[in-house]
């Protein structure tokens, strides 16, 4: 839950892709499928060893992704009251932002970053958790933006990620699945240790997963980049499994 970017389209919808990386040990996700959470109908990739997820969109109005981390590095001091995992799925029981936000125990849980993003009134949501307090704001959803997880890089690093980003907006100036996931792949130096799709001894990208949303197209594109297996639903249908 690493690198994430949104992409606003054109009049309605937007683009919200996500970089995973993890530990290597950890088991692989399971691909996104349909999840019922009392009358809401959510569609997930799911951690198979904390049962929760890092992103996830419902047929209603919002759809999420979390990024570990809050503003700040921090030292984790486990055991945690309960896995950030959880978060997203719990968010769905609250209904919206500010409910979520007045209601929610955020105690006991480990620094993260939520985003948070409306789709029949474009919103664009940005929570942060420094394990004390919730930083709130809400983000102009037509600007096209960036994150990386304060756990895992600098603030140079992340400015540098913030100029690859922007440059690629230059060339890249119609949105689609392809070219967000394409920029998600490919987008750095050629260092592994802080490109977008990176590589370190004991963490590295796993998948990627991006969400698309527009008035008359809805779908979770999830690659499995360790095993280099496509999962995709168009109109949140069929699956589709490519080798």
């Amino acid at each position: 839950m690493c690198t994430v970017t949104y992409l606003p389209l054109h009049k309605e919808g937007f683009l919200l892709t996500s970089t995973r990386d993890e530990k290597v040990q950890r088991q692989p996700a399971i691909p996104p499928k349909q999840y019922k959470s009392g009358e809401s109908s959510i569609y997930y990739p799911k951690d198979p060893d904390a049962r929760g997820t890092w992103i996830a969109t419902s047929l209603g109005e919002y759809s999420l992704c979390l990024l570990n981390g809050g503003i700040i590095p921090h030292q984790s001091n486990p055991p945690y009251r309960m896995s950030r995992g959880h978060i997203i799925l719990d968010f769905f029981k609250h209904g919206n932002p500010d409910s979520f936000k007045a209601k929610y125990n955020f105690e006991g849980i480990e620094p993260f970053t939520l985003l948070i993003i409306g789709f029949e009134s474009r919103s664009l949501d940005e929570m942060r958790w420094d394990g004390n307090q919730v930083h709130h704001q809400q983000l102009n959803p037509e600007i096209p933006n960036i994150w990386s997880s304060v756990t895992l890089y600098s603030e140079e690093i992340i400015n540098k990620r913030q100029d690859w980003f922007h440059e690629w907006l230059l060339t890249n100036p119609d949105f689609h699945i392809e070219n967000a996931v394409n920029f998600h792949k490919n987008a750095g130096t050629g260092n592994p240790e802080i490109d977008i799709l990176m590589n370190r001894d004991h963490v590295r990208t796993v998948s990627i997963t991006s969400v698309f949303r527009s008035i008359a197209l809805y779908g979770i594109y999830y690659e499995d980049v360790i095993e280099k297996k496509v999962t995709q639903m168009n109109n949140l249908g069929d699956l589709m499994f490519y080798l």
